[in-house]
C-alpha cells in the first residue's frame, strides 16, 4: 500500500515525493510515461560527452530564498547570468531591448535619459492594454515591435500577437540602461552537475519508488494507494470531457560541432529569419570544457508534447471547466504546469509543490513546516555553494 501515487517525475512530482517521504514518512510511488526522470528539465551527456538539455535550455533563476535553499540541499551550483542576442537587420543586438540595442541598431550614441525619451517618442497610445501587441507598441512603438516581437511571436505561437493575451510579451522587459542580463532575479545559477543529477538526489529515499515508461492508467487498478498527485494535462485526466486544451509544442534539432565555440551568446534569437526561433549553445550554460560544442535549434509546432498553454480568453474559460472538475475530485491533487494550465518558471513550480505539501500535512509540526537547510561544511551562506567547476567532473 502506497500513501501517494504521484503521476509525473518532473519538478512538481519529485519535490512532493521528497517532502512526503522524508518529512512525513509516507510511502510514495512516482510513475512517468517517459524513460527518464526530471521532466522537461532532463539533461544528459551526448555521444561526445557534452552535457545537453534534451528539451531545450532550462535556466534557473528565482527571487525566492526558500526555493533556492531547498534545492541547494540536492545540488551545488555554478554561477550563471543568462544573456541573449537577437539577429535583427543583419546585426546581433542585446535582447531584451536596452540602451546598447538601440544605439547599435540605429547607429546612435544615446545615454539612459535620451533613450527613455526615444522610447516615449515612438510609443503608441494604447488606452487599454489587452493583447501582446498592445504591450509592446505602448512601450517601444511599431517599428521595434515589427523587428523584435511580431514575427517571433507568430513563429512561437502560430498566431499574431494581437490575438494573444498581454501576459506573453509582458514577461520581456525594456531597459533604458546597459543591463544585458535576461533575468534580474536575486538567485541565478545552474545545477553544477546538471538537472538530472539533482533529481536523482531528490528521489533517492527508501520510501520512494519510481516506475518509468509507465502510463498510470496501466497500474492504477493493480497497485493500491490512498491519494494521487497528478502533474499531467488536466484535460487528459478527465478524458477530454470538454475538449482538448490547446498547447504549442516544440521540435528540437540537436547538433554536435567540431569547434570549441559557435555562438556569440548562450542563446541567439531569430525573430525574422529561418523557421526556428532560437539556437542554444549548451557549454555556455554549463561551463563545461570540451574541444567540441553542442547546439540545439528550436522549431515551434502545433502538435506534439504539450509545452506552452496558449493564453487566450476562451482557453482560460475551458480550463476553468476542468478546474471545477478537479476541485470536486476527492483524494486527487493537481499541481504543476500541465495540471493547472499555466506557464510557470521552474522555481514557481517548486514553490507550488512546497505549498501543496504544507496543505497535505494533516498535523504540521514545526519541523515539517521548515524548509531543510543546505548541508554546507564550513560555509556561512547559501551563496558559498556557488562554485565554478567542470560539470563533467563530479
Amino acid at each position: 500500500m502506497f500513501d501517494y501515487l504521484i503521476v509525473g517525475a518532473g519538478f512538481a512530482g519529485s519535490v512532493l515525493a521528497e517532502r512526503l517521504a522524508t518529512r512525513s514518512n509516507k510511502k510514495v510511488l512516482v510513475v512517468d510515461k517517459r524513460n527518464h526522470i526530471a521532466g522537461n528539465a532532463y539533461d544528459h551527456y551526448n555521444e561526445e560527452g557534452i552535457l545537453v538539455h534534451k528539451y531545450g535550455p532550462h535556466i534557473f533563476h528565482t527571487n525566492s530564498k526558500d526555493v533556492f535553499e531547498y534545492l541547494s540541499d540536492f545540488t551545488d551550483w555554478r554561477p550563471y547570468e543568462h544573456r541573449v542576442l537577437a539577429s535583427v537587420d543583419g546585426q546581433l543586438v542585446p535582447m531584451p531591448i536596452n540602451l546598447d540595442t538601440i544605439n547599435k541598431l540605429y547607429g546612435l550614441k544615446l545615454n539612459s535619459f535620451e533613450v527613455e525619451e526615444f522610447f516615449a517618442s515612438v510609443a503608441e497610445q494604447v488606452p487599454v492594454v489587452r493583447t501582446s501587441e498592445d504591450v509592446v507598441v505602448s512601450k517601444v512603438g511599431r517599428e521595434l515591435y515589427e523587428k523584435f516581437f511580431r514575427n517571433y511571436t507568430r513563429k512561437q505561437w502560430g498566431m499574431d500577437p494581437s490575438e494573444l493575451d498581454k501576459s506573453v510579451t509582458s514577461r520581456v522587459p525594456t531597459r533604458t540602461n546597459r543591463d544585458d542580463r535576461y533575468f534580474t532575479d536575486t538567485y541565478q545559477a545552474m545545477p553544477l552537475h546538471g538537472y538530472t543529477r539533482m533529481f536523482e538526489r531528490l528521489l533517492d529515499h527508501p520510501n520512494i519508488k519510481v516506475m518509468l515508461n509507465t502510463d498510470y492508467h496501466d497500474i492504477i487498478d493493480f497497485i493500491p494507494f490512498k491519494e494521487m498527485i497528478f502533474t499531467g494535462p488536466v484535460d487528459e485526466f478527465f478524458d477530454f470531457q470538454y475538449g482538448k486544451l490547446p498547447y504549442r509544442s516544440l521540435e528540437f534539432k540537436h547538433e554536435t560541432l567540431n569547434t570549441e565555440n559557435y555562438l556569440a551568446a548562450p542563446v541567439v534569437n531569430y525573430p525574422n529569419d529561418n523557421l526556428y526561433t532560437r539556437i542554444t549553445e549548451f557549454k555556455a550554460l554549463t561551463g563545461q570544457q570540451h574541444p567540441k560544442t553542442a547546439i540545439v535549434y528550436e522549431y515551434p509546432k502545433a502538435e506534439g508534447d504539450p509545452y506552452y498553454p496558449v493564453p487566450r480568453l476562451e482557453n482560460a474559460e475551458l480550463y476553468n471547466k476542468y478546474k471545477k472538475l478537479a476541485d470536486e475530485t476527492p483524494n486527487v491533487h493537481f499541481v504543476g504546469r500541465l495540471a493547472t494550465y499555466k506557464y510557470y518558471n521552474m522555481d514557481q513550480v517548486v514553490a507550488q509543490a512546497l505549498t501543496l505539501y504544507k496543505k497535505l500535512t494533516a498535523t504540521p509540526t514545526e519541523e515539517a513546516s521548515k524548509l531543510r537547510k543546505p548541508a554546507i561544511v564550513g560555509s556561512a551562506s547559501i551563496m558559498d555553494k556557488l562554485v565554478s567547476r567542470d560539470p563533467a567532473k563530479p
